[in-house]
């Protein structure tokens, strides 16, 4: 497999308080992969840096071979990086259809690409709202059409910051299948989320992050084998 994503040394820092201290993290064309740890340990920084919403310090960020770093969000996303975003960020003026019409692009000239029509298969409760504005969804609708919104953009790298926070049970078990579907089909996907029994199946390789810092980096199988990790870094 190719490597799509590399990042080496990622250092970061808002203003004089540094957040990310040397952060490690790769993957291959198709792969899932997990970002761990407590809240306040580096995730979202790390996401956000990767999109080029924050600047990096030091280090690097190659995606698909090429070096990202210093590049705008627009141009990150015309690369193929789209992101599910914490708190899903619907625009609450425009429909679910609208939502997806508006994002649709096929950069990449794909025969099976993700289309509004295939978001409704994928998300047949997204086909039965597709009138509503996007403050008229429920939060599980929300994130379906979170999902739904970054897959129309046709990734070569989907990202999820906290991917079923805040949801009913078996909305979760939704966006898992979802995500396993996606897999499946060989999207690549990095996913931030607290439900590590979920991910253990899910993804094939975990970093955990720990005050800025990697803590810990391994298969789901090594992880699965010493929970003594999860409570010492995940609380659980």
């Amino acid at each position: 497999m190719s490597k799509l994503l590399e990042i080496g040394a990622l250092e970061v820092a808002y203003g004089a308080s540094q957040v990310l201290f040397g952060i490690d993290l790769t993957m291959d064309e198709g792969e899932v992969v997990t970002l761990l740890g407590r809240n306040g340990m580096g995730k979202t920084t790390t996401l956000r840096t990767l999109c080029g919403f924050v600047p990096c310090k030091a280090g690097e960020i190659r995606f698909a071979g090429q070096s990202i770093v210093g590049w705008r969000p627009d141009r990150i996303g015309r690369a193929g990086i789209a992101l599910v975003p914490e708190g899903r960020q619907c625009f609450p003026n425009l429909t679910v259809d609208e939502h997806l019409v508006a994002f649709f692009a096929n950069r990449r000239h794909s025969a099976a690409a993700w289309t509004p029509a295939r978001i409704y298969e994928l998300f047949p409760r997204l086909k039965e709202r597709a009138r509503n504005l996007g403050n008229q969804l429920s939060g599980g609708e929300q994130q379906m059409l979170a999902i739904g919104r970054a897959l129309v953009t046709n990734p070569r790298l989907l990202i999820l910051d906290e991917a079923t926070e805040g949801l009913a049970p078996l909305i979760r078990e939704e966006i898992w299948a979802c995500l396993a579907c996606l897999r499946d089909e060989g999207q690549s996907v990095l996913v931030i989320d607290k439900y590590v029994e979920k991910l253990l199946p899910l993804a094939s390789r975990h970093t955990i992050l720990e005050r800025g810092q990697v803590v810990w980096q391994g298969s789901s199988a090594a992880l699965d084998a010493d929970h003594a990790i999860w409570h010492r870094y995940l609380g659980i």
